[in-house]
């Protein structure tokens, strides 16, 4: 009788051990299923559109490529404080993306992630972020907590006011200035004109893009440069900007007397600029979405490679 009292509780534990490890592996299952949903949520691929202006920050102030450790933080600092800020986004506004039609099939929304999912995402990335920055230097982890508060900020601003589009072009020109800190532990005023080329780049985008959304943002109470001034003015206030960010960016050229090989990527840069208001017009706003995907990822290209050139071979 004990015997089979013994050899009963074997089996139980034995089936005990078995379902805890069934339950592990389809946790592991889905963990793995959600990443690729993480990625898409966060628009991981769009990394591409940031990087190379932090790169191109990262070699201006090494004047060259920087001991390998600096490139693997700075791009570990880079992708981390993007994925914060983009997990942030998503999890702020979350009820609003739910209301509008053009967003409302984004992961939160749509039930392809959990709030919960979300928030960890955004947890590991800030914590990855913080680490990244103190492998660098003093100055990079002091600032770290400005930066991430702001990038945590910038989504709610759509709420009050309509420069919303401003807070959100300052938060990607963290990345050039953030990356010469990481290699130089102190500031200068040529990645600041670099960054103020991307704050006024990206917040021309910005207005367009959400230019989509004047009428719902008008139903919802929500501000925009198109809902204050129509979308023909933001436009025109795109353009502006867009001018004065080409501007900043051959300044740069000048406080660093750099070669002809900047200027070229400058030019073509300003060139994808204007290519992208033949994309679209105050009239038709259906290819937005090709227009953002193409001139983002080629104008930040196009400054880096005349950069790197610039630094590495003339």
């Amino acid at each position: 009788m004990a015997s089979r009292n013994r050899h009963e509780r074997g089996n139980q534990a034995v089936g005990g051990r078995e379902v805890a490890e069934a339950r592990d592996i389809v946790t592991s299952d889905r963990l793995l299923k959600r990443i690729p949903r993480f990625l898409d949520a966060v628009r991981f691929l769009e990394s591409i559109f940031a990087l190379p202006f932090a790169y191109s920050g990262m070699v201006l102030a090494a004047n060259g490529l920087p001991a390998w450790e600096k490139i693997l933080w700075i791009t570990v600092a880079m992708v981390s404080a993007r994925t914060l800020g983009m997990s942030a986004n998503r999890i702020i506004d979350r009820t609003i993306d739910a209301q509008n039609p053009r967003t409302a099939m984004r992961h939160l929304p749509a039930g392809l992630l959990r709030l919960s999912d979300m928030v960890t995402l955004s947890v590991i990335a800030g914590a990855v972020f913080f680490v990244a920055a103190s492998l660098l230097n003093t100055l990079a982890l002091s600032l770290a907590p400005v930066a991430a508060a702001y990038l945590i900020f910038y989504p709610y601003t759509k709420r009050f006011t309509w420069a919303a589009s401003f807070f959100l072009g300052w938060a990607l020109a963290i990345a050039p200035s953030a990356a010469w800190i990481g290699v130089q532990g102190s500031l200068d005023w040529a990645p600041v004109v670099l960054s103020t080329s991307v704050a006024l780049w990206a917040a021309g985008f910005d207005i367009l893009y959400h230019a989509q959304d004047r009428q719902f943002y008008t139903e919802r109470g929500l501000h925009s440069v198109s809902r204050r001034f129509g979308i023909s003015a933001s436009f025109r206030i795109a353009q502006t900007l867009d001018v004065l960010a080409v501007c900043c960016l051959l300044t740069v050229g000048v406080l660093l007397d750099l070669s002809v090989a900047y200027y070229v990527g400058c030019v073509v840069a300003a060139g994808v600029i204007a290519y992208k208001y033949r994309m679209v017009s105050p009239n038709d706003l259906s290819r937005m979405g090709v227009a953002f995907m193409r001139t983002n990822a080629f104008v930040s290209l196009s400054v880096f490679a005349g950069t790197l050139v610039d630094v590495l071979v003339l």
